[in-house]
This record gives C-alpha cells, structure tokens and sequence, in this order.
C-alpha cells in the first residue's frame, strides 16, 4: 500500500519537477557592459532567489513561463519572462542617468544642472518654479535676505544626498565621455561587428573583455580616438584567436 502511495505521488509530481530547469546567466550594467554585483535574481512567486557573485553570475530553478524580477540598490528593477532559453545576459540601467534636472538660484545668478552640465539660465527666461523643497541662495543685502529653504527638511537632506551622489556619478561618466562616445555608437558597433562577422552577443561578449582588461584605468580622460584605437586592436586580436 504505501508503495503504491509513494509510485502514485512520484508521477503525480513528475511533470512539475521535468517542467523545472536551471537558467543561468550573468547581470550588467547597461551603460559600460561591466559586471554588477550582489544583483538580487528571483523567480516572481517562488523562494528561487539569487545572488549574483563578483563576475555578475547568477543560477535560479524556474520553468517556462515565470517571471524573474532583477533588482539592484541605485538601478532600475526589471522584469524578465523566462523562455526556452536558459542561459541570459540581462542588462540594467543606472538610475543615475534618469535623475530630475535641479536648479539653484544665486544672486546675480541662476544655474541649472541639467545631463550633467551646470548651465547659465538666462535672465528673461520665463520659468514658474515651485518653492516646495527648493533652495535659494543670495547675497545677505540681496532681496532674497540671504539663504531661503523651503520644504521638509528631511526631504532636502535626501535630495542634497542624491545631488551629491549625482554630481559625483556625473564627473565619473564625464571623464569617460570618450569611452562612451565610441562604446554608445551604434555606427562604431555595427562596423565592427559587420567587418568581423560578429553576432551582437559575441559582440557584448568582446566588450566585457575589454572593460576587464582595463579595469585599473576604467578610460578616465581618454579621448575618443584613443578609446577607438585601443578597442579596434582589442577585436582584431580577439578575432585572430576565433574570439
């Protein structure tokens, strides 16, 4: 009898257990194709749940059909429906990239940062800005009496945190410009990949290599020309060796 009780639940349960496969796969960062890790991987619904390790690496137990959710502290959560395919190379976005433009107002003059420049607003503008967790800042005769705060100031601080964290963030990526000049193009990409016979994963593939291997001067102050130069003797080596 409890044989036949154990050979009963063994094919109940079998479809479910041969329906359950491994994906695996690796986490980056969408904007300089590195690794990202401590990326939390998990199958909505389910405790299959990751993390990825110092090579973006994760393994989860999920069937055809799940939803992965991929969250990262700093970047946009995304969700993935899984597929036949099992092993993924998922990207995701920096938050840093989609920060609100912030102004400040300094007698006699008004800034705005906006994609990472500090601009001049001009005077005749005509703007309707909303004193609620604003900053305004002149000189003590000035008619603005000096440093004016409006808004809760628990909301300023984290809002002064995240400009600092965003300003900082803004003159790394500044110093790369020409890393991403030529990383971003789609002409740059499209020409290497046609000239080398690539396919786009061989080519995000390449591209990890190469951000390694330079990962003790990350292109800090590198010109584009320079960056070009550098990865076009990367791939054609690369491509010497069947890549």
């Amino acid at each position: 009898m409890k044989f036949r009780l154990l050979f009963f639940l063994y094919f109940a349960f079998l479809p479910a257990l041969l329906a359950q496969r491994s994906y695996t796969g690796n986490v980056l960062d969408a904007n300089d194709k590195r690794y990202l890790e401590g990326v939390s991987v998990e199958v909505v619904g389910t405790e299959n749940v990751d993390t990825t390790n110092t090579r973006g690496y994760f393994s989860v137990n999920g069937e055809s059909g799940d939803t992965l959710l991929i969250s990262f502290p700093g970047f946009i959560a995304q969700k993935l429906v899984l597929e036949e395919e099992t092993f993924l190379m998922i990207q995701i976005q920096d938050r840093a990239r989609l920060l609100p433009t912030f102004e400040v107002k300094s007698d006699p003059y008004s800034f705005r940062f906006k994609d990472g420049k500090l601009v001049l607003i001009d005077p005749d503008e005509e703007t309707s800005l909303s004193k609620k967790g604003g900053i305004s800042a002149g000189y003590l005769d000035s008619p603005n009496g000096g440093v004016a705060i409006a808004g809760v100031l628990s909301s300023l601080t984290k809002r002064a945190k995240q400009e600092r964290e965003y300003q900082k963030k803004q003159e790394w990526m500044r110093r790369r410009a020409g890393y991403y000049e030529v990383i971003e193009s789609d002409s740059v990409r499209q020409n290497f990949m046609v000239k080398y016979q690539l396919k786009r994963s061989d080519w995000d593939r390449m591209i990890i290599r190469f951000n390694e291997g330079n990962s003790y001067h990350e292109f800090l102050d590198w010109s584009k020309e320079r960056v070009y130069a550098t990865l076009s003797e990367f791939i054609q080596r690369e491509a010497q060796w069947g890549y």
